[in-house]
């Protein structure tokens, strides 16, 4: 199966002692799939990774796969400061049955060859292919258009890249006159999905907690119904924004939001990471109506 679509960045359910659920979990997972993605992306930043023990990434690597049955793709998160470290993660997802790992730069690797050199060698020792996850604002690591280009026109395994930078409508304009062995991912919360896709995004993975919106935009747009898509999805539009308050973390409200939906038990988010006040909690609900989701 290629990737395509919405591919959703999971989140990790935690119990509110901090330990994994796995049965709120196994229900995420589940919901995921009902709402229609076509993909789905786990232990990420927003699945609170590095949060977790090694026994804890494989404990939820496990319970995923498991649920998920083969029904969609799973891409799995494999981002680590050593190359060795990134290789061994890399090497577990596949045999574990992952579709592809998402790898960003290790922090602050500004350094060209290197980055390239740590690419290719988790490259060589896995035969799935890689997710390029372009994410400035964390690693501190530019990547230019020409040298994601350079990555996917000489590694065969690097296939993706998902964009996190803005703008990534112009970055994605500007990769694609470089090279057609790249397919591309918006990202940024889906602030600017429909841009994204006209661009010529193949999807998106972000973790908005209704995903089932972005499926409907995205089938809309597929269908050739592109006004209706940039209609429903504007409509939509400030429950993303919502979402996306720095200071915050879209972690934490996504976990609330989740478990108004009655799919988690608890928002539990590990420390370090912030909690939402009560007129925080009124507001996300008060705009969740005024979109028309429930």
């Amino acid at each position: 199966m290629e990737l395509n679509g919405i591919c959703v960045i999971t989140l990790t359910p935690f119990n509110d002692k901090g330990n994994i659920d796995e049965g709120s979990l196994r229900r995420l997972t589940n919901f995921y799939i009902d709402s229609g993605v076509h993909g789905m992306v786990i232990l990420g930043i927003m699945g609170e990774s590095h949060k977790m023990t090694d026994s804890e990434r494989s404990k939820v690597l496990e319970v995923t796969l498991e649920e998920t049955k083969g029904r969609v793709p799973v891409v799995v998160g494999c981002t680590a400061q050593g190359t060795e470290v990134a290789k061994e993660l890399s090497i577990q997802a596949e045999k574990s049955g992952a579709h592809s790992v998402m790898i960003a730069a290790p922090r602050n690797l500004n350094n060209e060859e290197m980055l390239f050199k740590h690419y290719a060698e988790i490259a060589e020792a896995i035969s799935i292919p890689i997710v390029v996850q372009d994410e400035p604002v964390t690693t501190g690591v530019k990547m230019s258009p020409k040298f994601l280009a350079t990555l996917a026109d000489e590694i065969e395994n690097v296939q993706y890249v998902k964009l996190e930078e803005a703008p990534t409508t112009v970055k994605t304009t500007k990769i694609l006159e470089e090279t057609s062995n790249l397919q591309i991912f918006g990202g940024l919360g889906g602030m600017y999905f429909y841009e994204e896709l006209v661009r010529g995004a193949k999807g998106i993975m972000t973790g908005f907690a209704y995903p089932e919106v972005l499926v409907k935009t995205f089938e809309l747009y597929t269908s050739g119904n592109k006004n209706e898509a940039r209609k429903y999805f504007y409509e939509k539009l400030p429950l993303i924004r919502f979402e996306a308050q720095l200071g915050i973390g879209g972690v934490t409200i996504r976990k609330e939001t989740f478990k108004l939906r009655n799919v988690i038990d608890s928002s539990h988010v590990r420390h370090p990471g912030a909690a939402v006040d009560s007129q925080t909690m009124d507001e996300l609900q008060e705009i969740i109506e005024f979109v028309g989701l429930k």
